[in-house]
């Protein structure tokens, strides 16, 4: 498991969960866009949700627990940043999740 680091909070996500998010967080902020970044927590982690703003001023890092960078699969980061774009924000998908959403917004997500 790796983590966010958002001010002085940890948040937890699997690394190659993180590596994606990673990757289209670096691309809004570089670009000056920002966004919420949402999460639903599981039953057994106490369930609700998770928001934050993520900004070019919001102190942000990232720390993976493997010492290899995990493959990343090209369709599922653009399921995500296709997301990012919308009120809601960039929402923490699953890997299956991001790629039934694509397969319903083909559009969207090319």
């Amino acid at each position: 498991m790796g983590y966010i680091t958002h001010g002085n909070r940890e948040y937890e996500f699997e690394d190659r969960t993180l590596a994606h998010l990673k990757v289209v967080i670096g691309q809004k902020l570089s670009r000056r866009e920002p966004f919420f970044l949402s999460w639903s927590l599981p039953i057994a982690k106490g369930s609700g949700r998770y928001e934050l703003w993520i900004s070019e001023h919001s102190p942000i890092a990232f720390r993976f627990s493997g010492g290899k960078q995990p493959e990343l699969n090209q369709d599922w980061l653009r399921a995500l940043l296709a997301i990012s774009h919308s009120s809601r924000g960039l929402v923490v998908l699953t890997e299956m999740d991001a790629l039934k959403w694509a397969k319903r917004n083909p559009v969207l997500a090319a």
